[in-house]
């Protein structure tokens, strides 16, 4: 995917764009869309950034997790690899409970699964869309002002390294000067 399509679609869908992106997966969309906050040239606002992203998160796992309650037990009694990974996330859930829903999006890997095996276990909707919702807010703040940091930096590095080459030429033309003004005076000493 190249620069110019992702800024396309930053320029003409923005926060739908990331509202779908994160829904259905989110740190690398969440992470251009901080960077792109920073830059004027997309237009877009990080406080809607972080509200976008806050709600795809939000919704993407609320999807997954019902169902998970409604499908989960049939889809995941068909897959070997399924029932190891439920295994998985069931072991985790038995010893870390509130902490594993707050925090399964900032794990590579649990991310998509968890909240549809979370979806099987005995909790309640409530409890599982209060900090659902939570740890949403928590990634979605992360992130993008993750995404928002790296685009500070960069412009920081360039505008160094502009200044730089601008102190650097503007050294090179002072330099120049001397020697051309160096070889004149050589010459005109030379001709009395």
């Amino acid at each position: 995917m190249s620069i110019e399509f992702l800024k396309h679609v930053i320029e003409q869908y923005g926060y739908l764009a990331l509202f779908i992106g994160t829904f259905l997966e989110g740190e690398t969309i969440l992470l251009l869309a901080g960077f792109a906050a920073h830059s004027p040239q997309f237009g877009l606002d990080l406080r809607f950034v972080i509200l976008a992203a806050f709600a795809g998160s939000l919704a993407g796992d609320q999807t997954a997790f019902f169902i998970g309650r409604h499908y989960g037990r049939k889809l995941v009694a068909r897959s070997e690899k399924w029932r190891e990974r439920a295994e998985r996330v069931h072991r985790m859930l038995s010893k870390y409970h509130e902490i594993l829903i707050l925090s399964f999006r900032f794990f590579y890997g649990l991310r998509n699964l968890t909240p549809f095996v979370l979806g099987t276990a005995e909790i309640s909707i409530r409890k599982f869309f209060l900090l659902n919702a939570l740890g949403a807010l928590i990634w979605a703040v992360v992130f993008a002002l993750t995404g928002y940091a790296f685009g500070s930096l960069l412009e920081n590095v360039l505008t160094r390294v502009i200044d730089n080459v601008h102190n650097a030429e503007m050294l090179v033309l002072g330099l120049a000067a001397v020697v051309v003004a160096g070889f004149w005076l050589v010459k005109r000493l030379r001709r009395r």
